[in-house]
């Protein structure tokens, strides 16, 4: 049940990170506060398909 989804930034609009999710347990897109190397902050990124 686990898939493959990228992070991306909502503030410069790179795709950062690769993470897994469980379909099952959450079923909507994931938002997490995680840190952009190029604004060198952290920022909200979502997940993209």
């Amino acid at each position: 049940m686990r898939v493959n989804i990228t992070l991306e930034c909502t503030e410069s609009g790179e795709r950062n990170y690769i993470t897994t999710k469980n379909k099952r347990n959450n079923p909507e897109r994931i938002e997490v506060m995680k840190y952009c190397p190029k604004l060198r902050k952290k920022t909200l990124h979502r997940e993209v398909k």
